[in-house]
């Protein structure tokens, strides 16, 4: 046999083999993912076991899949090794790559593209025509960290000349909450506790964050953006060889399994430059710090 028959055979094997064979020795032997608490908790509760043995198999070992209460918690994690990977929004990501906890592994894909908007929702009831009409009122926020549900309708606040950097001085004074995920801030708006919540286009236009009736009882009252896609995040306390071992069998699962891949990261999976990625965020940041 050829030296080049049998290097292609190797690679064959390698392959077939799955990821446990390309840097297993690298990996630790439990690997723990974390996700953002953005959707309902029951769902996903289904979601982390799903994810849970696809990953197991295909890595080769345990992976263990956890909700924190925040993208702090996931950034201080990643840094301190007690979590390997976190699915984050891009302000988050800039957080975590200016404080050398994680570097960008992959990033989301969503119909084919890697941004999306921002939405303002309001109930379907209300008068408002214009995110102008707030002025005064109680509204949500995603999160102090999220991108589309903070950092860009911020962001779009000031191009507005509606403040400088802070949301009260258009909200008000005690007028302005922030959640721990996307339904945090819808569910307060619909129990009438906020005239209008921001969160990303996919929660209100697609079908994995609210039931129809929540649906039914909202409206879009501003988008804006372009916001860029999460992106998940491996910690830089995993050495080169591990990190590019989870990134092919991160890619390995999403071709695997689409379905599953769209239900919890909201979209495909795909390698991408961290700098041309996270742009808009550092440019957004350096306008309005400290979010």
């Amino acid at each position: 046999m050829s030296l080049l028959r049998r290097s292609l055979c190797l690679v064959a094997v390698l392959l077939a083999g799955g990821v446990s064979d390309l840097g297993a020795s690298s990996l630790p032997e439990t690997i723990v993912v974390a996700l953002k608490p953005d959707k309902n908790p029951d769902a996903m509760l289904a979601e982390r076991e799903s994810l849970s043995k696809s990953l197991s198999k295909i890595l080769g070992r345990e992976a263990r899949v956890i909700v924190p209460l925040s993208a702090a918690v996931i950034i201080e994690g990643l840094a301190n090794g007690s979590i390997d990977l976190g699915w984050l929004s891009a302000t988050d990501m800039v957080h975590a790559s200016k404080s050398d906890a994680a570097e960008l592994l992959l990033v989301g894909e969503i119909d084919g593209k890697r941004e999306y908007s921002s939405l303002w929702l309001c109930l379907a009831e209300k008068p408002y025509g214009s995110i102008g009409d707030l002025r005064g009122k109680p509204v949500a926020f995603a999160s102090r960290t999220s991108t589309s549900g903070h950092l860009i309708p911020r962001l779009d606040l000031k191009k507005r000349g509606l403040i400088d950097k802070d949301p009260e001085e258009f909200f008000g004074a005690g007028n302005v909450w922030f959640g721990t995920g996307y339904m945090s801030g819808v569910e307060r708006v619909l129990a009438g506790e906020a005239e209008a919540a921001a969160v990303s286009d996919y929660v209100f236009e697609k079908d994995k964050h609210m039931s129809p009736g929540q649906k039914k009882r909202l409206r879009i009252l501003a988008r804006q953006g372009p916001v860029p896609t999460h992106v998940l995040a491996v910690s830089k306390r995993l050495d080169p060889a591990a990190r590019q071992a989870l990134q092919a069998g991160l890619l390995e699962f999403a071709a695997a399994d689409p379905a599953l891949c769209n239900t919890v990261f909201t979209s495909p999976l795909a390698t991408a430059n961290a700098g041309e990625h996270l742009r808009p965020v550092v440019e957004a940041l350096a306008v309005l710090p400290n979010p």
